[in-house]
């Protein structure tokens, strides 16, 4: 194990989503909580351009140090080793993250390690069971980096349904509806163009509805019925699936999620729709962020006899800024900050939940119309 002495932070990835959300995010939050010493990819190449380009979104002296595959000086085992990084960012392929984060933890470095947690449920088992004694015998942090958890609009429509805004929870609908052609600079990625993972971009996007679900629903989803399609080929394996899906108790909902729209406009629905007894919030993005609905039937007031009371709604609309990465930094940071306190940060980013999200993907691409367990087939795969 590595000594740690300050709390630098490196990058292990140099893909789309370190330039457009993880360096962005950093420089929000200000170079007060932490400090970029260190950018790993693969090649030399992409490396130095990450590391060039963060030195100039961060406003720092120096690009922070290279490193990349290899037999050489400065290769990963080269970046674990040293006693002044803290923490790592893992943004790399998903089937190459469950080795990098054991790897990391086994160094003595906390984990953000993007989403999803691993390509599979029997993956994603192994690697709890590998990393969390490291984490508990060491004291580390690992998170998972599911920026929809994160989102304050989910967050706050959780809170919203959970206060009994909406009355009880009876059913739900989500409907994404995404265009994906091959001009796309996430299909150019070559880990998305040639998958070796299941689902495609139903795994590598799809966690994210999942997971907005679950941070908004207040119970767990217990089993799951559906099918999945392929209907562009460049997309393979699927790029489509339905479900019916039911929660602990008895509310129950429908997903659609699809990648392979022919169009790039799609027809007009709410994104995200939980109805209760009272009422229904609905959650959809805008151009500048979030947006929540709320409408609620207003109480009956008592009329004279033989009178019906006027029937009323009440509408509630809140706009959200896009902070998700934002957030699942700081909260990454600020876990890191009360180790050993006793003090306990914003809860998001457990990767038992996040493994959850995996489940709900692989049961829909492998569901064939029958009924899934989602407990049991987190079990099975033990």
């Amino acid at each position: 194990m590595a000594h740690l002495t300050l709390s630098g932070i490196a990058i292990l990835g140099a893909g789309l989503f370190v330039a457009e959300a993880y360096l962005p995010a950093l420089a929000t939050l200000g170079p007060t909580s932490f400090s970029l010493k260190a950018v790993y990819s693969r090649s030399e190449k992409s490396s130095s351009e990450t590391a060039q380009n963060a030195a100039k979104i961060l406003g720092l002296s120096s690009s922070p140090d290279v490193y990349f595959d290899g037999d050489h000086p400065n290769n990963l085992d080269a970046l674990l080793a040293r006693s002044d990084i803290a923490a790592v960012i893992i943004a790399l392929p998903i089937t190459l993250q469950p080795e990098i984060v054991v790897k990391c933890l086994l160094a003595g470095k906390h984990v953000l390690s993007e989403k999803p947690v691993a390509p599979d449920v029997a993956q994603g088992l192994k690697l709890l069971e590998d990393a969390e004694p490291i984490c508990q015998q060491y004291g580390l942090v690992w998170r998972v980096a599911e920026n929809f958890e994160a989102e304050p609009v989910y967050r706050a429509a959780g809170e919203a349904i959970r206060s009994g805004k909406i009355g009880s929870v009876i059913f739900f609908k989500a409907s994404v509806v995404n265009f994906i052609d091959k001009t796309s600079k996430w299909y150019k990625t070559p880990w998305r163009t040639v998958p070796d993972y299941q689902g495609g971009f139903l795994l590598d996007g799809g966690v994210h509805t999942i997971a907005a679900l679950r941070t908004m629903l207040p119970e767990p989803f217990t089993h799951l019925s559906g099918f999945a399609s392929l209907n562009k080929e460049y997309l393979s394996p699927h790029d489509t699936i339905h479900c019916v899906v039911r929660a602990q108790s008895h509310y129950h909902g429908i997903v659609e999620m699809t990648f392979a729209s022919p169009t790039k406009s799609i027809p007009a629905a709410e994104n995200l729709v939980i109805t209760g007894s009272k009422g229904w919030l609905a959650c959809n993005t805008t151009s500048e962020g979030f947006k929540i609905v709320v409408k609620v039937v207003e109480e009956k007031e008592s009329g004279k006899t033989g009178e019906e009371a006027e029937y009323k709604e009440r509408e509630e609309i809140i706009s959200f800024p896009r902070k998700g990465v934002e957030t699942e930094l700081a909260a990454f940071f600020d876990a890191i900050g009360r180790q050993g306190t006793g003090e306990s940060a914003l809860d998001i980013g457990n990767p038992r939940e996040a493994l959850k999200d995996v489940a709900f993907i692989q049961a829909a691409l492998n569901s064939e119309g029958n009924l899934i367990d989602l407990l049991e087939l987190i079990q099975a795969s033990s």
